[in-house]
């Protein structure tokens, strides 16, 4: 049994995961402040943790979305929209020294990553070689996968490996395909990307071209990408795979004949968490 963070944008979940069973045994989720003070972020982090029975002397597996030094354990956010406060942080240190059970070590890896390592071993994209991920939330996460390690540089890949860097039309790809970009661009207020997709379905023509133009320009830039890489399946995990009727069509449409299998995840909330038990469990 390993014992896991999972650190996003708006929760924090600790858990105890079992990588030989891909069971989750305990699990506790708590609210997290992204925009709040470092001392803030991590105190809700270390309460969420302090609630999980771990065993003493663990090694812990650390999930945590990137600008992240992930050898060193440090921060290194910066105009993104959320944790700017842990730039420069040794969150390492603070951890340590705040986890229950006085953890012996701490693995610390991206969020995306992990959810492909969870999705490889025991979902989606196990048997599969060379596989692709790609979480839609806040934003745009990307992993790539060869035998089960993350590939970050090389022929093939987005740099560092990460989607969120591409660019469309010469802008950002996120300023296209994100929560914020899709609610700008529908202009429905405080509508969520969920309701737009509900809105979309009971004959809302506005809302369906949103969704179908921001999926579509997705699976266009991914598709060089994952035919270089030669990925067998792309899985798609976040949020908005609630809306899967409507985004995995117009995925699908842009990525045009790319030969790749799409798959939504199939452990959804579990695989980050299940990733960051294997990562744990291979030190």
């Amino acid at each position: 049994m390993r014992a896991v963070l999972e650190i996003g944008g708006t929760h924090v979940t600790a858990a105890l995961a079992d990588p030989g069973s891909a069971e989750i045994a305990a699990r506790v989720t708590r609210r997290l402040e992204a925009h709040g003070s470092a001392e803030d972020i991590l105190g809700t982090v270390v309460s969420c943790a302090a609630r999980l029975p771990a065993p003493p002397g663990a090694v812990w597996g650390v999930a945590v979305p990137g600008p992240f030094d992930y050898a060193r354990g440090i921060g290194l956010f910066e105009g993104v929209g959320k944790f700017d406060s842990l730039r420069g942080v040794d969150v390492r240190a603070a951890l340590v020294k705040g986890l229950p059970g006085r953890p012996v070590g701490m693995v610390f890896l991206n969020d995306a990553h992990a959810f492909l390592l969870g999705e490889w071993h025991a979902g989606a994209a196990r048997g599969h070689g060379r596989c692709a991920g790609i979480t839609l939330g806040t934003g745009v996460g990307s992993a790539f996968l060869a035998d089960g390690s993350p590939q970050t540089g090389g022929p093939g890949l987005p740099p560092q490996g990460r989607a969120d860097l591409l660019k469309l039309d010469g802008r950002p790809l996120e300023e296209t395909v994100s929560r914020r970009a899709i609610r700008e661009r529908y202009g429905g207020g405080r509508l969520d990307v969920a309701a737009i997709a509900f809105r979309a379905r009971t004959g809302d023509d506005r809302a369906r071209t949103v969704l179908d133009e921001a999926f579509t320009a997705l699976g266009r830039v991914l598709a060089p990408y994952v035919a270089a890489f030669g990925a067998s399946v792309l899985v798609v995990g976040g949020s908005m795979t609630g809306s899967w009727d409507l985004i995995g069509p117009a995925l699908r449409a842009g990525l045009g004949d790319t030969p790749v299998i799409v798959r939504t995840s199939r452990l959804a909330g579990d695989a980050a968490l299940l990733g960051a038990a294997f990562a744990a469990a291979a030190t």
